[in-house]
């Protein structure tokens, strides 16, 4: 079942989130501005964050999408305001954080495909059992991992701002769909290491 986590900070030195009144009401055009700002994670041991770098619209109609169908239980943080979080398992091995993009009853969202590890990366790493850094967050299931986001764990999760442009953003189909695949609405972060993909859609 997907969360409805709102995406806010529960601590005063925590990185400040973004407004909501900031974030697009549009599926891609919040997909491209969510490239160069932050992801950040609240965890017992500490903070942990990545800048996004590789996102994902799954708009209004779109057959790809888990909200085509209508609202259910399931997918009801999708049709939320700008800025909720939607959570869930993809073929019974790996979460998926999408965030959703539209005004209240209209079902839309963005995957965070993939981030750049910034702080917490101890944490990141202990939670991914790996020693390689470019691999931490290089796709939605890891980047899940990574920050230990699943629907048995709470704890704050929320969206802040980059301090840096973000650089060139690159755009191309999107990856591991069967349905509206012609669709140019994966957005990245050229010359990037840690964007997933292969390498015939990054460049």
């Amino acid at each position: 079942m997907g969360r409805a986590d709102k995406l806010k900070p529960a601590r005063h030195d925590a990185p400040l989130p973004l407004d909501r009144s900031e974030l697009p009401i549009d599926t891609a055009s919040l997909a491209r501005y969510l490239i160069g700002n932050v992801l950040v994670r609240e965890l017992p041991e500490g903070i942990a964050s990545g800048r996004i770098v590789e996102t994902e619209a799954y708009g209004v109609g779109d057959a790809a999408g888990h909200a085509y169908r209508g609202l259910t239980p399931r997918n009801r943080s999708l049709f939320l305001e700008r800025g909720y979080a939607y959570v869930y398992l993809a073929y019974g091995t790996s979460y998926m954080l999408n965030v959703s993009s539209e005004t209240p009853g209209i079902g839309a969202g963005v995957l965070i495909r993939a981030l750049e590890p910034l702080e917490g990366i101890a944490i990141m790493l202990l939670a991914r059992r790996i020693e390689r850094m470019r691999d931490l967050a290089r796709g939605p299931g890891r980047l899940a991992a990574a920050l230990r986001i699943d629907l048995c764990r709470q704890g704050p999760l929320w969206l802040a701002r980059g301090d840096d442009e973000p650089g060139e953003i690159g755009q191309s189909t999107r990856i591991g769909i069967s349905r509206d695949t012609h669709r140019r609405l994966r957005f990245y972060l050229r010359n990037c290491p840690f964007v997933s993909g292969p390498r015939s859609l990054n460049g």
